[in-house]
């Protein structure tokens, strides 16, 4: 082998697997070839080019198998490909990885929280969001953490139903209402419920809590 040889040998792509990802990777519903396939894509940083030639060349594989690798894992939502225009208008297939991070953020955090607290009930990531009709994004899953650490489960969700019956599925909204409960002694689901039996007995008008609609970021709570 010469020099040459050598040195670009030496050179190659390599693919680094976090360890908690190879110790849960069946977690995400992913076959070892398939994570090792999205760690090599999560090596190619953002804007990822989708050509098959390339990949079956650096994973020394069929451009068969690249594409049943590629299918597999659209249909688990680990990443989706799509069709767009470059500067030049030439029409480009990217590979996205939006799915992966999302899902393996979530299994990040559930597994901190089983880890940090046995007390915690995980199932109300799940139950806030079915509430939501959406999956919590990784600053979302900070914040619930941090609430079940002063509040009760029950009465988290609770402040949830209360702000999607607003037609708010916003986690500042809901901060907002924890918070304001908290100053009112409000503590357990039930007093939640003998709170709102107050209002229609009293007549109360139904408590909105100010709400910037035109900043609907979740990723900006800080």
């Amino acid at each position: 082998m010469n020099k040459n040889a050598l040195l670009s040998f030496v050179k190659q792509k390599t693919i680094l697997v976090p360890i908690f990802l190879y110790q849960n990777y069946k977690k995400l519903g992913l076959t070892l070839e398939e994570m090792l396939f999205m760690m090599y894509l999560n090596g190619q940083g953002q804007n990822i080019i989708f050509d098959p030639q390339e990949i079956s060349s650096d994973l020394n594989m069929t451009t068969i198998d690249i594409m049943q690798l590629i299918s597999n894992l659209t249909d688990k939502k680990i990443l989706e490909v799509k069709a767009s225009k470059n500067d030049k208008g030439i029409v480009e297939e990217k590979i996205y990885l939006d799915g992966f991070y999302t899902k393996y953020s979530l299994l990040i955090m559930e597994t901190l929280t089983e880890n940090n607290s046995n007390e915690i009930d995980t199932s109300i990531f799940n139950d806030i969001e079915k509430e939501f009709g959406r999956t919590l994004s990784p600053s979302e899953l900070e914040v619930i953490k941090a609430w079940t650490a002063n509040f009760k489960s029950e009465l988290i969700l609770e402040a949830v139903k209360e702000a999607t019956l607003n037609g708010v599925s916003n986690i500042r909204y809901i901060d907002k209402i924890l918070y304001d409960w908290d100053k009112k002694g409000i503590k357990t689901k039930e007093d939640v419920l003998n709170m709102l039996n107050n209002r229609k007995k009293e007549n109360e008008p139904v408590e909105v809590f100010d709400y910037d609609w035109f900043d609907e970021d979740e990723d900006d709570f800080e």
